[in-house]
């Protein structure tokens, strides 16, 4: 299956495993590794106009798998994210083209293996950049693997609806978006039917786009009479939820409260103040069945084709404009000021400072005398320098040098020529882990060490034995560093998140980002033992390379946290160089 090089998001979401239609949903957490009882959730059923659980199945036993294993000798496993329904969720790389994606694993065996199959082969010939794609959909060695991108630049609607209610222009370019995508899947044949506030993710550039589409929905056994009409009015739902942070029903769901008991549905603009009205109309259509909303008594949209139809005859809804932000009073300085400057504000009397008379101007012969004194030392002051810089000149060109008593002065204090020069900062163009051995630690981390940030890192795996990683374990793990040109390095401070006996940091200069060279054949920079939670390495002599490998062969013993298991470790989290 051709494969797309665009990086993913999230797997299989467990919020709530009835569609929106529901009006009695049950939300379960997202995002989180436990078992779920099967048997539970197959029970939970629709009566809403939504999709359907197909009749209670056979429990399926989730495979037991672990992080390191690896599918088709390309897909290893990182991070489960999601177990339910006899299926797996996980966060994996793939080795083959250095990214991360998401991978869904059920049983061969699976009732649904075959409509899970099946659902992602469709998705991927559909080709739309507004879903999340799927790269590959196998069976093999008794499992049905699905792979799809991981969007790490992605945030959910979910978490984007904790902050708050979206802006008027936020919420409608999300129904614009996903209205239009939607149509453009309904029209191959593909429908979601589990179009949720984590099916929704939107890009650090403002562009929405869904996850899940057909597959979600095979894995939990979900179907519709009427897809078009489901989907519609799940979108709907997220534009109430996007306006009003309110699900839609009484029922709370996705980390939203529900409406009212016994009130029924109301209009947004009737649950939160300053809600778009007409945003509040549209969303109405979308979800009401029998009829239209009280106040225009427009038609309801029934499919995505509609409601498509409907965005594109509402006036078009501007972003914000800025804020305007007022300059600073403008100050004067301490030389503008000068004499007559302002008084100093503070308690008590101003004091205005004396102004000291001009001396009287010279009068008489005397001061003319005086005056003509003074220019002509002026004037032959002036005609002895030009002399000295051309004698200067004239001895320069032929060769010879001027005296020293003449044209140099030696300073013999403690001026500026004396002062060590401040390192200056080196800026990191790119980075890439060096794994010799092939076996990387986190290569989509690696950024994390320079985004001038000390909350993200870079992090190795956890080891058994340790410190010394030399020669039990492996031989180190390492990031080389591209500087953009060759520069002089002379320093280098490193933040770690591991503190402990002890870590051993070696900088190396090399030739590449994949450097062709072993380490050992490498030069040295500089190198540090630490026990605490920065090292700060100085060369003796700055070297000159555009390439830096950051060298580990050592790392402290640490506790388990939510990241890894405890064991021998240590995460990078800023790296600086200065030269």
């Amino acid at each position: 299956m051709a494969e797309r090089s665009t990086a993913a998001v999230d797997v299989a979401d467990n919020s709530g495993d009835n569609p929106l239609t529901a009006k009695a949903d049950k939300a379960t957490t997202d995002g989180v590794t436990e078992s779920i009882d099967t048997a539970d959730t197959a029970e939970q059923s629709t009566n809403g106009t939504g999709g359907e659980r197909k009749a209670t199945e056979p429990s399926i036993a989730t495979p037991e798998l672990h992080s390191g294993h690896k599918l088709a000798r390309r897909y290893r496993l990182e991070e489960c994210v999601t177990r339910l329904d006899g299926f797996s969720s996980w966060r994996a790389v793939d080795e083959k083209l250095r990214r991360a994606v998401g991978v869904h694993l059920l049983p061969a065996d699976h009732p649904r293996a075959r409509s899970v199959l099946a659902a992602a082969r469709s998705s991927a010939l559909l080709g739309d950049p507004r879903f999340v794609q799927v790269l590959d959909a196998v069976e093999e060695n008794d499992l049905v693997y699905v792979v799809h991108e991981w969007l790490p630049d992605a945030t959910e609607l979910t978490a984007l609806l904790a902050l708050g209610p979206l802006e008027a222009h936020d919420a409608y370019q999300m129904v614009t978006q996903v209205s239009q995508a939607m149509a453009a899947a309904h029209r191959e044949g593909l429908a979601h039917l589990r179009l949720t506030p984590s099916a929704v993710l939107r890009t650090s550039t403002g562009q929405y786009r869904i996850r899940g589409l057909a597959v979600a929905a095979a894995l939990r056994g979900i179907s519709s009479d009427t897809p078009q009409r489901s989907d519609t009015e799940a979108i709907g739902a997220l534009l109430y939820a996007v306006l009003t942070q309110r699900w839609p029903y009484e029922s709370d769901a996705y980390g939203l409260h529900g409406l009212p008991k016994g009130v029924g549905l109301i209009a947004p603009d009737q649950v939160r103040a300053g809600v778009h009205r007409g945003l509040s109309e549209l969303a109405m259509r979308a979800l009401v069945n029998d009829g239209a909303t009280a106040s225009r008594q427009e038609p309801p949209c029934t499919t995505p084709d509609e409601l498509v139809k409907a965005v594109g005859e509402m006036p078009r809804i501007r972003p914000p404009e800025p804020a305007f932000t007022a300059p600073p009073e403008y100050q004067r300085t301490t030389y503008q000021q000068g004499t007559y400057g302002r008084p100093a504000a503070g308690p008590g009397p101003s004091v205005t400072q004396p102004v000291t008379p001009p001396p009287p101007a010279l009068q008489g012969r005397t001061g003319k005398a005086l005056k003509w004194a003074v220019s002509a030392l002026l004037i032959a002051a002036l005609g002895l320098g030009s002399w000295q810089l051309a004698d200067a000149l004239l001895n320069r060109d032929k060769g010879g040098s001027t005296e020293t008593g003449n044209t140099q002065t030696t300073d013999h204090g403690n001026g500026d020529g004396d002062k060590p020069k401040a390192p200056v900062p080196i800026k990191i163009q790119d980075a890439q882990e060096y794994a010799p051995d092939g076996s990387p630690q986190n290569a989509d981390s690696v950024k994390d060490t320079y985004d001038n940030s000390t909350k993200t890192y870079w992090r190795t795996k956890s080891f058994d034995e340790g410190p010394d990683l030399v020669p039990s374990v492996k031989t180190g793990v390492g990031i080389v560093y591209d500087l953009g040109s060759a520069k002089d390095i002379s320093t280098a401070s490193i933040l770690l998140r591991y503190g402990g006996d002890h870590t051993t940091i070696t900088l190396y200069a090399t030739d590449s980002l994949s450097p062709s060279t072993p380490v050992s054949s490498m030069k040295q920079i500089a190198t540090v033992k630490t026990s605490d939670n920065k090292a700060d390495l100085k060369a003796s002599t700055p070297v000159k390379s555009r390439y830096v490998l950051l060298w580990m062969t050592a790392m402290p013993k640490s506790p388990q946290d939510i990241y890894s298991r405890a064991g021998f470790k240590q995460a990078i989290t800023d790296v600086k160089f200065a030269g």
